[in-house]
């Protein structure tokens, strides 16, 4: 089957929406995206919670375990989970 030039499918568009959240995507990419947006519902509610979800990342500020911290973590966990 031929794929169609400007069309793509959704789960293309989910592709292309994910590589966009971090700026992967050409503009190629892009471009065909946003005809898809312009009338597939699914495909407009995944870029929307995407989206949605990007922000709420992006404004959590999050710290992440140092590898050290999560080594010594994993150790008492193993041994406590011994002790049971």
């Amino acid at each position: 089957m031929k794929k169609r030039f400007l069309f793509i499918t959704c789960e293309e568009a989910m592709h292309i929406c994910n590589k966009s959240q971090y700026n992967e995507s050409s503009k190629w990419e892009k471009f065909k995206l946003n005809i898809r947006l312009s009338w597939c519902k699914v495909t407009r509610a995944y870029f929307k919670r995407n989206t949605k979800l990007t922000n709420i990342v992006n404004k959590a500020n999050t710290e992440c375990l140092k590898t050290e911290e999560r080594k010594t973590m994993e150790q008492e966990f193993q041994k406590e989970l011994a002790k049971h």
